[in-house]
């Protein structure tokens, strides 16, 4: 039996028990309805760039655009190494190495261990940024225009921060 387009009911009936169940029930089973989708899921996606995302940092994301004045602290619980891989998987694999000299497929040779070490270092408290590189790059009327290049491991904490 289909109530929608590519939709089907559930096996199973969610049901509420009488107050009174005694012989004859004095009330007949009553049917609820299902959930929607479930409650436990962590991980939901994106419409625009389908990017998976916790649902927890989705709510996170919601309340700072809403209250942009509010100030979020403690969000350290939301950076794991989970979230450090898909930062990293995320950057582009082609980019010019950062301002420590590191390409994208040298840090990924060992990744599991460089992601608990940086995860390890950003809950103890003991990450600090790299000084970013400064290169100048030519714009269209002949001036340059300043450009900050970032280490990698910095631009991996940045994008899981953002």
């Amino acid at each position: 039996m289909m109530d929608g387009h590519e939709k089907s009911d559930s096996a199973m009936v969610a049901g509420k028990a009488s107050n009174k169940a005694g012989q004859p029930a004095a009330e007949t089973m009553e049917r609820r309805a299902e959930a929607k989708e479930s409650a436990n899921q962590q991980i939901t996606r994106r419409a625009q760039n389908r990017e998976s995302v916790s649902r927890a940092l989705n709510r996170v994301r919601n309340i700072a655009s809403q209250r942009k004045k509010e100030r979020l602290t403690t969000l350290f619980h939301h950076i794991t190494v989970d979230l450090l891989r898909l930062s990293f998987l995320a950057l582009k694999r082609d980019a010019a190495p950062g301002v420590d000299g590191v390409a994208w497929q040298d840090y990924e040779r060992d990744l599991e261990q460089k992601l608990s070490e940086l995860h390890e270092k950003i809950h103890k408290g003991a990450y600090r940024a790299k000084p970013s590189g400064r290169r100048y790059i030519l714009i269209a009327d002949g001036r340059q225009r300043p450009l900050a290049v970032a280490a990698l491991d910095d631009k991996i904490v940045q994008r899981a921060a953002a």
